[in-house]
């Protein structure tokens, strides 16, 4: 058995690479999409595994801001089954974040996959969320529901009332405090949700008062969310409430000049009771659980 060694990859290793994810999922695999980008990526690092030279295993490392890194496509080429392989990527990736001054990793993974989340937590990593994935269509829209439409855009004069919202919202811990756009977690701060007011991304729901609920959305075209909406964060006090928003969303697709969204849904039964009362349906039929650790 020759030692395994992992290095940066090279723009060579592609066809290797790419010959053994071909049967990752009954599709296929992304990476064949992604790969200039995370090669190229100056805030990140992609690396191989090799085995005599041969790319036996593959992962990538980007870093999201300053301090926060997001792990990625981990890949082991089936020919080379319990070699520590993912194992060795993992760490080395790891290694890189910390060089690079991040003091958290992050990653998300199926909850089917045992062996890899039993050696995320052997890495020391812990579980900070859940989701499914959920999609809808979009609704005609009517001057009568124009009018009942309570869901709204978040401006800046919102911003501390969305904060207070969440310091005591609750599902905001249990979801780890996390955004999701393109498959990717990133942590709701202050500066987020700045600037997804200013992008016009951050609706919100006010009733009897109050702050009901919100939700954190993205437009953009992603290699996942083409021409849909992306729902990345959705909270509200009540089922009620997030039916309200979720349904308002709907409607809002037709002024976004979108058919559908996609939303990342906390996996919680509050939120599950929510959107199928509306609708909305488990698209991709599975459930992903998001995974951090400290790096300091």
């Amino acid at each position: 058995m020759a030692p395994i060694e992992v290095r940066p990859a090279h723009a060579e290793d592609c066809e290797a690479v790419l010959a053994f994810c071909t049967q990752t999922w009954s599709w296929g695999d992304y990476i064949e999409y992604v790969w200039d980008k995370w090669l190229y990526n100056p805030n990140g690092q992609l690396l191989v595994a090799t085995s005599d030279s041969k790319p036996v295993g593959v992962v990538n490392m980007r870093m999201l801001d300053k301090t926060d890194a997001w792990l990625e496509g981990v890949r082991v080429d089936p020919a080379y089954p319990r070699q520590g392989i993912a194992r060795a990527l993992m760490e080395q990736a790891l290694l890189e974040a910390m060089r690079r001054g991040a003091t958290y990793a992050r990653l998300i993974t199926g909850s089917t996959n045992e062996a890899f989340i039993r050696l995320a937590e052997s890495m020391h990593m812990r579980r900070v969320g859940s989701f499914a994935i959920y999609s809808a269509t979009l609704l005609p829209t009517s001057p009568k529901r124009a009018v009942r439409e309570q869901t709204q855009l978040a401006t800046q004069a919102d911003l501390d009332d969305v904060i207070n919202y969440l310091n005591v919202s609750n599902i905001f811990p249990l979801v780890g405090g996390l955004y999701y756009t393109q498959f990717t977690a990133y942590p709701i701060t202050a500066e987020l949700l700045e600037g997804k007011i200013a992008a016009q991304q951050l609706y919100i729901l006010r009733r009897w008062n109050r702050l009901d609920g919100l939700a954190i959305v993205d437009t953009g075209e992603g290699l996942f969310e083409k021409n849909r909406l992306s729902l990345g964060y959705l909270d509200g006090t009540t089922i009620e409430s997030i039916s309200l928003i979720a349904y308002d969303l709907q409607h809002h697709l037709a002024g976004m000049g979108l058919e559908s969204i996609h939303a990342y849904a906390p996996d919680l039964v509050l939120v599950h009771d929510a959107l199928g009362g509306i609708g909305y349906y488990e698209s991709e039929r599975m459930v992903c659980y998001t995974f951090e650790r400290g790096l300091v």
